[in-house]
């Protein structure tokens, strides 16, 4: 079987469309964040520009040419153990970094550090990489709930403790898709997804933000200055856009009213600005992304290429939508970041790396 020696350029082809437009939206939102945070210039420049783009071109180029794939099947479990301690370290008092009552990052000194971000990818290459070992007990309940179980116990303690539910449910939903496209029987994954329903009502009980969110989702103006406050402002700020948008740089709400306009809620100022056809064009660009990646994952040599592409793109389209989802009051606030648009160097740098990985399968793929 002959092999591909060159890489999907039509799936690279869409990520660069994705992170050149996330750049300008990024740039075009940040002008409220400079009125509002007083940030510099060159701040911005070294965190999502210098850190994000540029190393992250760099490493996803290293990772599609130069890195050898079966390196990371081999050696999958100290991966996930590693990104399983490093992320610990935001619980410890002078190394991790406390914002709005969550512990979700590490202080480096020049720049701080989201270790979920490691712990997804970590996550999900031990998967792919154990997976195959139970190919054919993975029909089984048994295996398919115990295996998985046993996987996410440790990123499930320490994301729900930080507390970031949004993330645990973006790897969780890209595991139960390594599930399916590893042979997991269809009752098999109605039941785990009743199971999933049952739970998060059992979380919103024990946290009550969680609750609080799921109350704003079923009645969004029910507390318009408080737990409301977000959505409420983000769904003026997309109505405001209309088809066309007011313009680049043209937005109202960044400018004090809209929480986080360079971060979970960037996509209510890609709508006031750029209107619907903006946003259209990006959820397109995404759905295209998906398309193209799991068609990478079909052309795998073999299980592991297979299930790690899936896991990839499941990770980053299940975010992706989430965000979207979010901001247009269709599934509860979440969290989580719009990936290669929403501020975050880190963030930016490790989507890079996980397009790598994507290119790098597509490499070896089956003529």
């Amino acid at each position: 079987m002959k092999k591909n020696q060159s890489i999907d350029k039509i799936f690279l082809s869409i990520t660069a469309l994705l992170a050149l437009v996330g750049l300008f939206v990024f740039t075009s939102a940040s002008f409220g964040l400079f009125a509002r945070k007083g940030f510099s210039l060159q701040d911005l420049l070294f965190d999502q520009v210098v850190l994000g783009l540029f190393l992250g071109i760099i490493v996803a180029a290293v990772v599609a040419f130069k890195f050898p794939l079966k390196f990371l099947q081999a050696n999958a479990l100290y991966f996930f153990i590693g990104s399983i301690v490093i992320s610990l370290f935001v619980f410890v008092p002078g190394v991790g970094l406390e914002h709005g009552g969550a512990h979700r990052w590490i202080d480096l000194g020049i720049i701080s550090f989201q270790p979920s971000e490691l712990l997804k990818l970590g996550t999900i290459i031990y998967f792919a990489a154990l997976l195959p070992l139970f190919r054919e007990r993975i029909g089984t309940l048994k295996y398919a709930i115990g295996v998985t179980a046993g996987i996410l116990f440790f990123p499930a303690v320490i994301l729900l403790l930080e507390p970031d539910t949004g993330t645990f449910a973006v790897v969780f939903t890209a595991i139960t898709a390594m599930l399916l496209a590893a042979g997991m029987k269809i009752r098999h994954f109605v039941l785990i997804i009743v199971v999933s329903i049952l739970a998060i009502g059992i979380l919103a009980i024990a946290r009550p933000y969680v609750g609080e969110r799921l109350l704003t989702y079923l009645d969004p103006s029910r507390d318009p200055q408080g737990a409301s406050y977000q959505i409420q402002k983000s769904l003026l700020a997309i109505g405001s856009g209309g088809i066309t948008g007011r313009g680049f740089g043209q937005s109202i709400q960044k400018f004090g009213s809209l929480p986080e306009p360079t971060g979970d809620s960037i996509f209510a100022v890609v709508g006031e600005e750029f209107g619907f056809i903006g946003g259209s064009t990006i959820v397109i660009l995404f759905l295209l992304f998906g398309v193209r990646g799991i068609q990478i994952a079909r052309r795998a040599p073999d299980m592991f290429e297979s299930l790690l592409a899936v896991g990839i793109v499941i990770l980053i389209i299940s975010q992706s939508f989430a965000n979207i989802a979010a901001m247009l009051g269709l599934i509860p606030l979440t969290g989580v970041p719009l990936v290669f648009v929403s501020h975050g160097g880190t963030a930016l740098l490790f989507a890079f790396l996980e397009v790598g990985i994507l290119l790098n399968i597509s490499k070896l793929s089956k003529a």
